[in-house]
């Protein structure tokens, strides 16, 4: 087991506890994990996604790329897009989403009401989860024929 993370001047250090890219978690583990820090994993996997996505699809320069990101990454375009992704999660999927959407959050938003906020901390911890335990191919399930 890995020791604690040691905290000097406002820096962290990882010791002896490095995990490698793309590591893949046990589902029970992450199951078990508080659903903000689902959401906090989520946030970054989902911005990436999106990132990639428009990388992928359109040869934008990185103005117009960052505007259309921020659209799809914010709680509203997050929010948005979990309407039509509930239908099609699993009882799983739709528990994590439950804890995070109704989780005590240590922030607020400052451009999205708090249900847009709260139904997107919901989205990210379900992706957060997702992207831990590997299952990269369901994160492209739920959102085939999207537009991101």
């Amino acid at each position: 087991m890995c020791r604690k993370v040691i905290e000097i001047s406002a820096q962290m250090w990882y010791n002896d506890c490095m995990v490698r890219f793309n590591e893949r978690m046990p589902r029970e583990r992450a199951r078990g994990m508080n659903a903000v820090v689902l959401a906090f994993v989520g946030d970054a996997v989902w911005s990436l996604y999106v990132r990639e996505g428009l990388v992928f699809s359109a040869d934008y320069k990185t103005g117009m790329l960052q505007k259309l990101a921020s659209a799809r990454v914010s709680a509203k375009g997050q929010a948005a897009l979990a309407e039509g992704m509930l239908e099609k999660l699993t009882e799983e999927e739709r528990e994590i989403f439950l804890r995070g959407r109704n989780a005590k959050k240590p922030t607020k938003s400052k451009s999205a009401s708090v249900a847009e906020y709260n139904i997107s901390t919901g989205f990210e911890a379900v992706i957060g989860f997702l992207y831990l335990v590997g299952d990269y191919a369901r994160i492209d399930e739920l959102f085939a024929g999207e537009m991101l």
